[in-house]
Order: C-alpha cells, then structure tokens, then sequence
C-alpha cells in the first residue's frame, strides 16, 4: 500500500484540514464569537463577531499562531463592519493629521474584510506599539493594512496598489484553493533533489528546480541579458540560450507548488509571465519590493520589444495575472510553500527586496539556501547579506565575479576615480554618459554623486546631472521601503530629505538632442549593457566625439554591446530610427570603473562562505562564466574541505 493511499484510509485531506481549523477555532476566546475559520494561502484566517475580544490581550494570537505554527489573520464578520462613509469618518479622526493620508488615501477591500491606508508616515499611522492600529479595529471592525506612500510619483505603485484591490475577489478564491492544497495530509518525502535549469556556468535565465516525492518548486525564472532577444523566434532558430529549460522538467506546469523569486531582475523572473500565458495558476512568492519591481521591468520590456518592431513573449495580461498570484513575505517571515516545504527570506544586499532563498523540507530532512545575486560587501544603499540560517545542508552560490582576479578595488579609492574620470571630462568640454541597470546601481550611483558634489567643493561642478529612462521610477519605489535600505538613507526618506530627489539631479524631458546641446553634461541612462534603452540612445550620439566619456560600473555579459565598447572596438553597427544598420565610429573614451558591482568580487564571496553559520555540507556554484563558476568551486570546497562543484544547465542532483 502506497504512503498516499496509508493517509487516504486513515483521514481524507477533507478531514485533515477541518481538523486544523477546529484547533484553531477551539482555541478563541469564546466572548469573540467566531463565524468561521479558513485557510488563506499558508496563513489561516479568523472571522469573529466581536474582535475586541481578541485584541484585548495581544498573546491570544501569539499562542495560536505558535501553536498551529501558521501566520494568524483575524478579521471581523463582514456583518459587523462599520459602512464605509462613516468609517472614513472615524479613521480620520483617529489619524494624526501629519501622517500625511491624502484624499483617496484610504480605501476598503470588502473580501478581506480590510481598509489600506496609504500614508507618508506611516509609522503614525500605527502608532506606539500598534495602538492607533487597534483604536480603528476597535471603533470600526476594519482591520487596517498601511502602506507607505511613496515621496516621488510612481505610476508602478499606483498601478499593482490598484490591481490588488480590482482583483481582490479573485485573489480570495484563489488564495482559499491554495491553502488547502498547501495544508494537505504530511505525507513524508523519501527523496529530495534539484535540476538546473538555467543560469549554470552562465549569467542569465536563472531557474532551479526543488523536486520531492510530493513538491516541485521552481527558484527563478528568467531570461538572457544577450541582445537580440526580442520573442520567440530566437530561442526556435536556435541563435542564442535564451530561456530556461524547461521542457526538460517532466512535469506540466501546474505540477509546479510554487515560483519563488529571489529578486526582481529580468535574468531572474523575466519569464515568468509566459508561464501563466501557458496555463500556470500557482502562486508566486517575493518581498513587497520584489513585486513592484519586476512589475516595472516587465512592462518596459514589453514596450522596448514592440518599439524594436519584435514580438515580447508575453503581454501585459500576463504580467498582471502573475502579479495577482504573487504572495510577498518580508525578510524572517517562514512561509510553508507546501505541505512539506517552509521558505524564509534573508537580505542578499544586491538590489532592494533581493533575497537568499532558505527552504526546509521536511521535519529536518533537507536544508538548501540558494543565494540568487548578493553582495557582502559596503554599498552606500544596502546592508551586506546576512550570514546568518538554522542550518544550510546545500548552498547553491552565484559566482558572477568569481574568478580567481576578480578582486574589486578598495570602495573609496573607486568612488575617487570615478569623481575624478567624471570631473576631467566636464571641465575638458566633454559629456560623461554613465549606463547602469535602473534599478539598484543607479540608486547606488545617485549616492555617491550626491555626497561627493554636496559635501566636497573640489568635486562640486556647474553641470547638470541627468537622469532618464527607468531610473526616476525605480528610486521613487526605493522610497516606498526605506526599511529594506541603510538606516541611513531610510532616516533621511522618512525626514523628507530622500537623496534621490537631490536638487543636484535634473529629470531629463523633451527630445534627447536638446540635452546633448547643452554642453558638458553627467547623464545617468538607463540600460546598463547599452543592449538598448535610453543608454543606447545617447551612446549613438555621443560616440563619435573624442571629448565625451562612456563609464562602466557594472556588469557586461559576454556577448553585449557594453562588453565590446569595453574591448575598445573602433567601429560598430547599430539599428537606425528606419530599423537599418549604421556604422559608427567609437572615438569617445571608455573607462571602467570596478567596485560599484552590487555582485560579491571573490574576496567577499570566499568571506561570505568563511563567516556562514552554520558551514554548509555541499556547495554549488552558478550564475557566472564557466570558468569562474568552477574555480570558485575549488577554492571554496578547499577552504570548507566539503564537497563543492559547478553543475551544468540539465545536470541533476539527488540529495536523499
């Protein structure tokens, strides 16, 4: 007799789950009069008549919520809810009037039973250990969700704040099928083991999948940074590796638990949407800034695809189905996936929200962490990646900048040659074009512009910074989580003083020729492998001028047009406003400046792997070139003396 069938025989799945929500419910104070109990994705959901009673002595919850070993939401029967006019009314009341609540600040999510409050300050809006919270639970039924406004205008929050409320009908549906499905029978795995499936002795289309005899999760899901990659024609005719392998899996999609993200890069989650264009209907977890991120990144792809005349893979309809799936969890927050498999976030410092994977599965079978991009190192933005788990068994490891050279220099003496590239250009008559990724280097970059030119006269110019592109967008998501930030910049966010709206930086608008006849200028385009965007733009028109200056600060991957500006080609062809080919001569100078990388150089990953606690038992390497994804295997297996290798794409690793 199968496992399966051994449970089936004992308790149907029916069974099991009314028997955690019993539990549950018997152990609510009987004066709240619950009406019902359920489960709600991996959380379980209270609803009770009188939710004072639960709100009066806050270890109620705790001790359920330790008991079931589940989030707890305790929400009010709908019937019980104050009418929406007039609880507008009371909550404005009860809010300081400097939280910065605007006119439509407020608004009700009747599925949930919730009212999102979307504050400048909304730490006022909780008040001292939660009692302005509780106040309006108490004088409403409605159970508050605040949601930091952000201090710049950001249509991306506007637009997923907007479809999470639009589909919040559907969100209760399919959150409730889920839940059942996650709380199914424990049956217990025998085998554990992960495919790779893209990203392996390569940078790009990052995706692992964790199978057990009863789960299968997918960690990332991306495509190529390589130009050219503009639909599925490519990946048909063969010309480049654009997308996972995930043919290769021997399940259909919907086989799959769940799509985990460990940040919101398109080489990470960029193919994401075409799993739900082909039927996939599970659910997708990241943190909040995750979500909003890859939101902005995969509409700008498919604008920049239909721009570029090519077909995207997808459209916005399936950008918006996936981002109505996403369940966001903050860094330390332990999430069961399945049944048998818990997820906890932890701050990988490589963009804002990016996060190391830890999963547990089982009760104590297997531990991996997969570290997705991190960087343990000083950045001026982010905090280094934690260090910290409750135990690692396998530890999968980017490798980007793993090479036995790869050795970044020393941070300040980075920051001085930049200033120094950028200053003797302006002053020299010449523009300095700065492509970065819009999200996290250019946040980075805007940094250390702004504290050089604000604080240090010698590096104090007359000459306007632009931003253009993506950038704007991104830094005004930044000041909607100044918690995921350095508590520097998230004191100055939360002051009103956000140095991404420094009066140093000008928003580039009109036509890009008018900027580029100004004279000297710094501009900070989006596009950091000058593939396309806003950076290629101004490339053109800048690149035959010996006076101008391009600079690199991060990452080119092989086969990218920054990586052959980097080689010091002299001529290259590129696609005129007609679609034609052009040839342009590469006379402006090309600098790179190292260390402003939000990807670990080798020092800080071999620390990284030194300062781990507790060591891991295997190591695996990925996300880099072939040869440094092996040599970092072998230096790092030689320091733990474990095993340590660099898999292949299609290679297959049984851990049980």
């Amino acid at each position: 007799m199968s496992l399966h069938a051994y449970f089936s025989d004992a308790v149907s799945e029916e069974e099991y789950n009314k028997e955690i929500l019993e539990k549950v419910k018997g152990m609510i104070p009987a004066d709240a009069g619950t009406s019902s109990v359920e489960f709600e994705g991996p959380d379980v959901a209270i609803y009770v008549d009188n939710i004072t009673s639960i709100y009066k002595d806050e270890m109620v919850i705790k001790n359920i919520s330790a008991s079931v070993k589940k989030r707890l939401i305790v929400r009010s029967n709908p019937s019980k809810l104050m009418e929406p006019e007039e609880a507008i009314r009371k909550i404005r009341e009860i809010l300081p009037p400097d939280a910065g609540v605007g006119p439509e600040g407020i608004r009700f999510v009747p599925d949930f039973c919730e009212v999102y409050i979307e504050a400048l300050k909304p730490g006022l809006v909780i008040g001292k250990g939660g009692s302005t919270l509780i106040r309006i639970i108490m004088e409403t039924n409605w159970v508050p969700k605040v949601l930091r406004q952000p201090t710049m205008n950001s249509d991306v929050i506007k637009g997923v704040r907007q479809l999470m409320l639009k589909e919040s009908p559907f969100r209760k549906k399919f959150l409730g099928t889920m839940g059942r499905k996650i709380n199914r029978i424990g049956m217990k795995s025998e085998w554990i083991k992960a495919t790779a499936l893209g990203g392996f002795k390569e940078v790009g289309r990052s995706s692992l999948l964790i199978e057990t005899n009863h789960s299968k999760i997918l960690i990332d899901c991306g495509i190529s940074p390589e130009p050219g990659i503009r639909g599925g024609e490519a990946n048909r005719e063969g010309e480049n590796k654009a997308y996972p392998y995930l043919d290769s899996m021997n399940i259909t999609l919907n086989d799959l638990d769940a799509v985990i993200l460990t940040h919101g890069h398109m080489d990470h989650m960029g193919f994401v949407p075409y799993l739900f264009k082909f039927g996939y209907t599970g659910p997708v977890y990241c943190t909040p800034p995750t979500r909003d991120l890859a939101a902005l990144l995969l509409y700008d792809y498919i604008k920049l695809v239909m721009k570029t005349g090519g077909s995207p893979l997808y459209g916005e309809k399936d950008v918006r189905s996936m981002l109505s799936h996403m369940i966001t969890r903050d860094y330390g927050e332990v999430t069961n996936v399945t049944d048998e498999i818990k997820l906890t976030y932890h701050n990988a410092g490589h963009i804002l929200g990016s996060g190391t994977v830890h999963l547990h599965v089982g009760e104590g079978l297997y531990n991996i962490v997969s570290t997705g991009d991190m960087k343990y190192g000083f950045t001026r933005l982010l905090d280094e990646a934690d260090t910290r788990y409750p135990r690692i068994d396998s530890l999968f490891i980017e490798s980007t900048y793993g090479g036995p050279n790869d050795i970044t220099p020393n941070r300040k003496q980075a920051e001085l040659e930049l200033m120094n590239a950028i200053s003797s250009t302006v002053r020299n008559g010449g523009k300095v074009l700065i492509p970065l990724f819009a999200v996290g280097r250019s946040q980075e970059l805007q940094l250390v512009l702004e504290s050089y030119m604000t604080n240090n006269p010698q590096y104090k110019l007359e000459t306007p910074i632009y931003l253009d592109g993506m950038i704007l967008e991104a830094s005004a998501i930044h000041t909607a989580y100044p918690e995921y930030l350095r508590a520097g910049i998230q004191q100055r966010i939360l002051s009103n003083n956000s140095p991404f709206e420094s009066e140093i930086f000008e928003v580039a608008k009109g036509e890009r020729s008018e900027i580029l006849d100004k004279g000297p200028s710094v501009i900070l385009a989006s596009g950091g492998m000058l593939n396309g965007g806003a950076a290629q733009e101004y490339f053109k028109a800048m690149a035959e001028d010996p006076k101008n200056m391009v600079i690199f600060v991060g990452y080119n991957s092989v086969s990218s047009l920054g990586r052959r500006i980097q080689n010091k080609v002299s001529e290259i062809a590129l696609p005129g406003e007609d679609g034609k080919l052009s040839r342009l001569k590469v006379n402006l100078q090309v600098k790179t400046v190292d260390g402003f990388s939000g990807h670990s150089d080798r020092r800080q990953l071999m620390d990284f792997i030194r300062n781990l606690r507790p060591s891991p038992r295997k190591i695996f390497t990925m996300h880099g070139e072939e040869s440094k994804c092996e040599d970092l295997a072998r230096a790092m297996g030689n320091m733990m003396h474990c095993e340590s290798r660099a898999p292949m794409d299609l290679d297959t690793i049984r851990f049980k």
